[in-house]
């Protein structure tokens, strides 16, 4: 199995837990009242049953007036099975009781033959001939089969089968690199993935799956069917699985289903789906992109049609599985309820999905604004948008945050947009020669249209410069942040060629002529007077350091000019 990703291996490793805990209930002893319950509904559906020996079926035997099919086999599969574990080889014999042969086991009776055991032409005698002949064969077979010579050779047998899978997967797995050569080639980016890519990759891709699972089933089958031990578990699997899958839970109208009918409802539903989802890709790539109509409306077609195919399907298949639609009125009304109630966010995101659908306030490539979102909407659904941001991230929003927030589309209706670029100079600057330079700046980008041109406003008067707005118009708003910054760039550069400055934030304080009182704080003062007098005791001449006034104003000293020099 190391041949199989690893994502396989998992899948299959799930797959085979999930069927041992199905078949684990009716591995065990159940109780008398659901085995009574199983017994009695496998019965009425299927009126035989088999003989069996180490797991194979050996003859098939009817029910008769008195006993139902399963009561009849039961004694003889059991003596025939502990015949086989003991390597014995009793006597099977028939005898005759009340004008009917009887097949005996060690001298006890087990088995009448009946007209209803026999086809057209055959006797009862003969019939328990036949049987008996099969039983003795079967025995036979059971001591070859434990052996140890045999059990060595199947064994290698076994070895060889598996030996003989990983080489036919490996030569399926070449032959479909061979017959589907894009179906292995890298993966393509994300925006061009659609029908195509459905088509050329997954498709191959599952049908190499599906026959090696089919190759690897038959080896793992055959393998455990060549012991008599493992091939026994496998028909308790068998008859577990069918206990536990075919047993009705689920009561509507006039019918029960099993689980495994609802298994096979929710496969077909599940089909269904995919086959819708490759027919819309489909009709949008093949048929829909010649129409000449807009990606938006495109998707509005493609799935306003996949959901009226899916619920008409619906109701298909659900006449088709037998339930009686009828019989769902008290599940709908339930179901509406639940909607009103606990589903509240879902209606509500399935009602918008609706209304853009329909309406189309966004399409799919539009470039929106959803609060701090930026991004291209890829795909709409009934419940929520998937958008794609300038990180290449996506992003799923529910569908209600476009109806009940502000969105800023910048693609409705037509995709062209203006920039607006502030730009401030210095004071003392020539306007006129910044705006020349503004649009100088501008000639020759391919990234902004020429019509209508690029021009200049003059905002107004700022604090530190004069205020210009640059106007510029665009056609691809996903893009405005790379055209704001090389357009900033060519400004930068421009200004510069021209010797404009760009000035930065500025502040000027002026100051007074008035006096300006100081005042100091007292452990300073203190300092500075022992300072002076222990420079007067020494000899030495000392700066006078400046005093405080014996009051200090309390309230905020006038602005001092800066010719005058500030007094204490």
């Amino acid at each position: 199995m190391r041949g199989l990703p690893r994502r396989w291996r998992q899948a299959g490793l799930g797959l085979l837990l999930g069927v041992l805990l199905l078949a684990l209930p009716g591995l065990g002893p159940a109780p008398r009242s659901v085995r009574a319950d199983t017994q009695a509904i496998r019965q009425s559906q299927v009126p035989w049953a088999y003989v069996q020996g180490d797991g194979r079926q050996l003859f098939q035997v009817w029910a008769s007036n008195d006993f139902s099919a399963e009561q009849r086999v039961e004694p003889v599969n059991g003596a025939l099975q502990r015949a086989l574990d003991a390597r014995r080889n009793p006597p099977i014999a028939v005898i005759e009781r009340n004008g009917l042969p009887v097949i005996s086991i060690d001298a006890r009776p087990l088995l009448t033959v009946t007209r209803r055991d026999t086809t057209e032409g055959v006797s009862t005698e003969e019939m328990a001939e036949r049987w008996r002949a099969q039983l003795e064969q079967a025995l036979a077979r059971g001591r070859l089969e434990r052996e140890p010579a045999t059990i060595q050779r199947l064994a290698l047998l076994s070895l060889a089968l598996v030996a003989g899978a990983l080489l036919v997967q490996r030569l399926l797995q070449l032959l479909s690199r061979r017959i589907f050569p894009l179906a292995w080639a890298e993966p393509p980016p994300a925006s061009t993935k659609g029908y195509s890519e459905l088509s050329s990759r997954f498709l191959p891709r599952a049908l190499l799956r599906a026959l090696q699972a089919v190759v690897w089933f038959v080896v793992v089958t055959r393998g455990l069917g060549m012991f008599p031990v493992t091939r026994i578990w496998m028909e308790r699997l068998r008859v577990a699985l069918t206990d536990s899958l075919a047993s009705p839970f689920l009561p509507l109208g006039q019918r029960s289903y099993s689980v495994l009918d609802a298994i096979v409802l929710i496969a077909l539903f599940v089909l269904l789906a995919k086959v819708l989802g490759w027919l819309q890709q489909l009709l949008r790539v093949r048929v829909l992109a010649y129409t000449g109509i807009g990606s938006g409306s495109q998707a509005a077609i493609g799935i306003s049609l996949q959901y009226v195919l899916l619920f008409i399907g619906t109701l298909v298949l659900l006449q088709l599985w037998g339930l009686d639609l009828s019989s769902l009125a008290l599940f709908a009304s339930v179901f509406g309820v639940a909607l009103g109630l606990g589903l509240q966010g879902i209606t509500k995101n399935f009602i918008s999905g609706l209304i853009i659908i329909f309406e189309r306030p966004i399409e799919v490539g539009d470039f929106v604004e959803v609060g701090d979102l930026q991004g291209t909407v890829r795909r709409i659904s009934l419940r929520c948008t998937e958008v794609m941001t300038l990180n290449r991230v996506s992003i799923i929003v529910p569908n209600a945050e476009f109806l009940e927030s502000q969105v800023v589309n910048w693609s409705h209706g037509s995709p062209t947009s203006r920039l607006i670029l502030p730009v401030g100079v210095a004071y003392g600057a020539d306007c006129e020669a910044v705006r020349s330079a503004l649009v100088e700046a501008c000639d020759g980008y391919a990234g902004i249209l020429q019509d209508p041109p690029p021009s200049v406003l003059f905002k107004g008067f700022g604090d530190s410069a004069l205020e210009f707005h640059l106007l510029v118009w665009i056609q691809q708003p996903m893009r405005q942040y790379q055209i704001i910054s090389d357009l900033n760039f060519r400004i930068e550069a421009v200004l510069h060629k021209h010797q404009i400055t760009v000035p930065f934030p500025q502040r000027d304080v002026h100051l007074s002529g008035a006096k300006l009182q100081l005042e100091w704080p007292s452990e300073l003062a203190e300092a500075l007077s022992r300072l002076q007098n222990s420079g007067a005791g020494s000899g030495a001449t000392q700066p006078m350091p400046p005093s405080a006034p014996p009051s200090a104003s309390p309230t905020a000293p006038p602005a001092a000019s800066p010719t005058a020099p500030p007094t204490a």
